[in-house]
């Protein structure tokens, strides 16, 4: 099953072979980038990862880089000696990364789950263990480790019902795979319940509860809302909606609701946040269709006060904080089939969230906000706008739904705690 599944690999890869070369020949960033997706790592990295023989902590993008950084936090803070070498999947989880984690020996990519790819980087990265985000499970990046005797431990680990699903068609080779993880700190019941349906062994599996329930608020959310309002000038007092992670379909939806809501709140801005900044230009030009005005983050010190409707997000790393200077925050990934996005973030800063009927992927803790009245879920567009006014009318069910989302937050933590406990086991 191995060697099907590297020869399946390498067929997807060879089919992508001209987004390959485009990038080893491209600029100096992405042929850079090439050389540590092949195990290739700086030299003089290298070097320094020899001698100190890092944790590996690897974070596929912008939201299991977060949840890794809370751990990261609390655990080297008692072991101020311990060594990190974080990696990542893409460009943006890359940017963050390097912010989120200042101390660590280096930030590279994740190598191809080839064999001979992962087998270099291992030799090269030489790690004392390798801690793993989420579902970031590479058949051949594990077994390398388990002939190594690498220890691998999942952290924040989750399933999602799609992802189960997908699994299960090839149980018998999964099973074989999750034998060369040594632990898993799970998020939930649900997520422990499915990485044993898939051949996990018992005791290896713990559920710990969700790390970004651990990231800690802003000691002042209404000093960071002012500052935000001045930078993006927004006047005080304007009502704002920020709608985070947005999919294709959702932009035209939360348009429609914007257009509606102009009528009864014509100050309204919107703060779009595409989950994927190579859309930007795309939902530019849907505003545009709409006969609104928009403007780029990055651009926006350069425009008039008071003449832009909408403010697109095109920075990276940026949306966490933005939260704060919502009125109403919005998730995306929910209004379509997507499995939602991160609801956690517009919490930490006291605000109330709406999202979508698609949350699998925060099912638990969707459900969990909105029965604590922290949260809305909405079926459609005409149901978004129509709680959209609602709250925009409605100061004092602002702030009662922001406290709430503290205290779910505060209800929920302890995360970090457990699995930093769990990890010790490693370090006698």
């Amino acid at each position: 099953m191995y060697y099907a599944y590297s020869l399946l690999l390498t067929l997807v890869l060879l089919a992508w072979s001209p987004s390959l070369l485009l990038g080893a020949l491209g600029i100096r960033r992405r042929r850079e980038g090439w050389r540590e997706r092949v195990g290739r790592y700086p030299g003089t990295l290298v070097v320094r990862l020899q001698e100190i023989h890092p944790v590996w902590l690897h974070a596929v993008s912008v939201g299991e880089v977060a949840a890794a950084s809370v751990l990261a936090a609390m655990w080297t803070t008692r072991r101020p000696t311990l060594s990190l070498l974080v990696s990542t999947v893409t460009d943006t989880g890359r940017e963050v990364a390097k912010r989120s984690f200042p101390k660590a020996a280096g930030v590279v990519y994740f190598p191809l789950d080839l064999p001979m790819i992962v087998h270099e980087a291992l030799a090269a990265v030489s790690p004392r263990l390798i801690l793993l985000t989420e579902t970031e499970i590479w058949p051949n990046f594990l077994r390398a480790c388990a002939v190594s005797k690498i220890p691998v431990v999942v952290i924040n680990g989750r399933i999602s019902a799609r992802s189960f699903r997908r699994y299960r068609l090839v149980r018998p080779f999964f099973r074989q795979v999750l034998q060369d993880i040594d632990l898993f700190c799970m998020q939930s019941a649900v997520d422990a319940e499915r990485i044993l349906a898939l051949g996990a062994s018992p005791e290896r599996v713990h559920v710990v509860g969700n790390l970004k329930f651990d990231l800690t608020s802003h000691a002042d959310a209404s000093s960071l809302a002012e500052q935000w309002r001045r930078e993006l000038k927004i006047e005080p007092g304007q009502p704002v909606v920020v709608a985070g992670s947005t999919h294709a379909g959702e932009e035209e939806a939360l348009l429609r609701a914007f257009i509606h809501l102009r009528k009864e709140f014509p100050s309204l801005v919107l703060i779009l946040a595409p989950r994927h900044p190579d859309r930007l230009a795309g939902v530019e030009a849907l505003i545009a269709g709409t006969g609104l005005t928009a403007v780029r983050r990055s651009q926006r010190a350069r425009t008039r006060d008071g003449a832009t409707q909408i403010v697109l997000l095109d920075t990276v790393g940026e949306l966490s904080a933005l939260y704060a200077v919502a009125s109403v925050a919005f998730v995306g990934g929910s209004l379509i089939p997507r499995g939602g996005h991160n609801l956690l973030e517009p919490a930490l800063h006291g605000r109330p969230v709406l999202f979508g009927p698609h949350m699998e992927n925060f099912s638990e803790a969707s459900a969990f906000f909105v029965e604590r009245g922290a949260a809305l879920q909405v079926k459609d567009t005409e149901e978004l706008a129509e709680q959209l006014a609602g709250l925009l009318r409605d100061p004092g069910g602002r702030d009662r739904m922001g406290k709430a989302a503290l205290e779910a937050l505060v209800a929920h933590r302890g995360a970090c705690e457990r699995t930093v406990a769990l990890l010790e086991r490693y370090f006698p």
